[in-house]
């Protein structure tokens, strides 16, 4: 069989293969180093800080109330994945997103997180957004948070990577969506921004698969189906 990976040759399952082989963002026995496995695309950042918005935005959207203790268990799941940053607890017309920006900025807010909380945008408008924003403001001190309504949520955050960005928003499962846009879903899934930085060789230090399972907790926990692709291809291998 050649060069094909042992896993295959051993008919391992997909759930398997995250676990023992590739797409797992630290060191576990017999893991690969992701990173090392791909290489990394040029113009792209090092290092890409994922910020897990799904115990605060992703479930403030919820219809039905959560026990605190459930709350505290998935935070607590969410903290074994290598996540170094976990939100637990606005919206402006983008004419105004240049401004405001630099008004934040100039406040000494030491990053400021660009919204798409409608998930109407597209690679084109992010990427003049960013050239707008960038004028104003570096792109160090820029984050970018896509909800994924239209199903452009990765590629809008490739472009924004493209563009020098390295912090992004994301909510496990896909949790969470839009009071004020009837329709909206949630934010892009942690599970498959992951995959897809893993993908392009990109360092995230977080575990794909401790992830995918604190967002099957959270899923069963408030009675619904992830939104996330990468958790339905691998829960249902």
């Amino acid at each position: 069989m050649g060069n094909v990976p042992s896993a295959v040759k051993h008919c391992l399952s997909y759930q398997q293969l995250l676990r023992e082989h590739l797409w797992i963002g630290d060191s576990v026995a017999g893991a690969l180093d992701p990173a090392q496995e791909t290489p990394q695309l040029s113009g792209l950042p090092e290092y890409v800080k994922i910020v897990e918005v799904g115990p605060r935005d992703g479930l403030q959207n919820e219809k039905v109330i959560v026990p605190t203790d459930i709350k505290i268990e998935f935070i607590n799941q969410l903290s074994q994945t290598g996540l170094s940053v976990i939100e637990v607890t606005s919206f402006v017309s983008s004419r105004w997103v240049p401004q405001v920006s630099k008004r934040l900025y100039g406040m000494g807010c030491y990053e400021i997180s660009l919204g798409d909380t409608i998930g109407v945008g597209t690679p084109g408008s992010m990427k003049r957004m960013l050239e707008s924003v960038m004028k104003e403001i570096p792109p160090s001190a820029l984050a970018v948070h896509c909800h994924d309504t239209y199903g452009q949520a990765l590629a809008n955050i490739l472009t924004a990577l493209q563009m020098g960005i390295n912090v992004v928003d994301s909510a496990v499962s896909g949790l969470g969506g839009c009071p004020y846009a009837k329709g909206a879903s949630g934010n892009v899934a942690t599970e498959d921004l992951i995959y897809m930085l893993n993908g392009l060789g990109l360092n995230t230090g977080v575990n794909l698969y401790k992830v995918m399972e604190a967002g099957d907790f959270i899923c069963k926990a408030v009675n619904k189906t992830t939104n996330s692709k990468v958790a339905q291809a691998s829960f249902n291998a």
